[in-house]
């Protein structure tokens, strides 16, 4: 008996319908990247494992599909690993490459990698599929597109107010009004850490502390805890597990917290620059707010951090992330090479625009028309017409069969067609077409050329 076919979990297929809307999303999020000056680039699904391994962390190395080597990958193994069942150590024999785990380190080895032919600062956009060997749950997948725009070889703020506006421009164009854009500063989070005496502790604050929302102030507590940060350190940082107010009355609060930072008083001011520029530009539908709590446990940001939410009262997680990162290209050895990007999560926008119904009707990717096929003569003159309607942008086709007509008609309603274009003797005889609305049931005689108005 044969098996039953499936497929790993936290992947998916896709439907014609549902290709069709994603798409829709890609070419709103595309002509934006555009809009805003970015330009394509595409990197390979896998890399080399030293070009991931170490740049997310301990909770992201652990999330890095590994690739075996191609071969008998044990014959050079060494064998005291495999008898210890040091999987640590052997997977590095074992295993030479990876799938990548976001978009934002390999663009930094394709920066280093083709430096001398890039013009600075470089605007780049990438719209392809990572992987994550992360436990599957609603909106978050092993394998899902992302979306990232970047800008390297800048460290003007001003590029962090643009990307504001490119996640305003988007979520009002794809109708998700409301969405919030949440800011932040690792120079903030470090001048924290230096404040209460916990500098050495820094990645460890920081992870427990983008935990918030998920595990609540006891939790990230009792994590920093268990990481070693003491339970003084822990009550100097209370006002931050329940910090409200206008993002102006936060940065007052903020700066008054860390008046004897010298690095968090960086952050602050970083941040008041691009919060008063984006409040005096404005912004069409997203809202600006400041989270002190929004930490991002990735090694490489170093300045401003973005995480945007869907609006209020559509339970999902992030839908949007970025930030800056000055020393990235410094691990592939280019030295001083700020960036500074944000990528959209497009599987769970799509979820979203799916639950609060904001995909047109227009979206799906059917045919306009089905040419019923009442046989080979009249085959022949439908098809005569659909390649010139086809030469006029216009998608139709013919049933390929010349079965029962009821079949055929049902065929065009399930595929969700809207006209059926008839053409028997008579048609033929006169020149003429015959055009059916299933919806509504209407049908008409027509000429060739009001069949492409109508068409159109």
């Amino acid at each position: 008996m044969a098996l039953k076919p499936s497929i790993p979990k936290g992947t998916r297929d896709f439907s014609p319908a549902e290709v069709a809307k994603r798409n829709y999303i890609f070419t709103i999020i595309k002509t934006n990247f555009e809009k805003f000056g970015f330009q394509p680039i595409e990197t390979p699904s896998f890399e080399n494992s030293e070009t991931l391994m170490g740049k997310y962390g301990d909770e992201g190395d652990r999330l890095i599909f590994k690739i075996l080597n191609s071969g008998d990958y044990l014959a050079k193994a060494d064998v005291s690993l495999m008898e210890n069942k040091d999987s640590l150590k052997l997977t590095t024999q074992i295993s030479e490459k990876a799938l990548r785990y976001d978009l934002t380190v390999p663009f930094a080895r394709y920066v280093v990698q083709h430096q001398n032919d890039i013009e600075f600062p470089f605007k780049r956009y990438q719209i392809q599929p990572v992987w994550r060997a992360d436990r599957p749950q609603k909106g978050r997948f092993r394998e899902f597109y992302q979306c990232d725009a970047d800008v390297v070889g800048s460290n003007s703020l001003w590029q962090e107010i643009e990307l504001v506006q490119l996640y305003d421009s988007v979520f009002s164009q794809l109708g998700l009004g409301g969405a919030t854009i949440k800011i932040n500063n690792r120079k903030i989070l470090s001048g924290i850490a230096e404040v209460i005496g916990a500098s050495d502790k820094l990645i460890d604050f920081t992870v427990a502390l983008d935990k918030l929302d998920k595990i609540g102030a006891d939790g990230v507590k009792k994590e920093m805890l268990e990481k070693g940060i003491s339970e003084t350190a822990i009550d100097k940082v209370q006002l931050l597990f329940n910090f409200s107010g206008t993002i102006t009355e936060k940065i007052e609060k903020l700066a008054q917290l860390l008046a004897d930072s010298e690095e968090g008083m960086r952050g602050v001011n970083e941040l008041q620059f691009i919060c008063d520029n984006v409040t005096t530009l404005g912004l069409q539908t997203a809202f600006l707010d400041l989270d002190v709590t929004l930490a991002r446990g990735l090694n490489y940001y170093t300045g401003a951090i973005f995480e945007v939410t869907a609006p209020e009262g559509i339970a999902m997680g992030s839908i949007g992330g970025g930030g800056r990162y000055d020393d990235l290209t410094g691990i592939f050895g280019l030295k001083n090479m700020s960036g500074v990007g944000i990528s959209f999560g497009l599987d769970r926008i799509a979820i979203v625009m799916e639950e609060v119904g904001l995909f047109p009707e227009a979206v799906l990717a059917t045919s306009k028309a089905l040419f019923l096929n009442f046989g080979d003569k009249e085959a022949l003159y439908a098809m005569k017409a659909i390649v010139k309607l086809r030469q006029n942008g216009i998608k139709v086709e013919l049933y390929p069969d010349n079965s029962k007509i009821d079949k055929q008609f049902k065929h065009a309603d399930k595929r969700g067609i809207p006209f059926a274009v008839i053409v028997g003797e008579s048609e033929m005889e006169r020149e003429e077409f015959g055009l059916k609305n299933l919806a509504t049931g209407e049908q008409q005689k027509v000429d060739f050329k009001t069949l492409v108005t109508l068409l159109q």
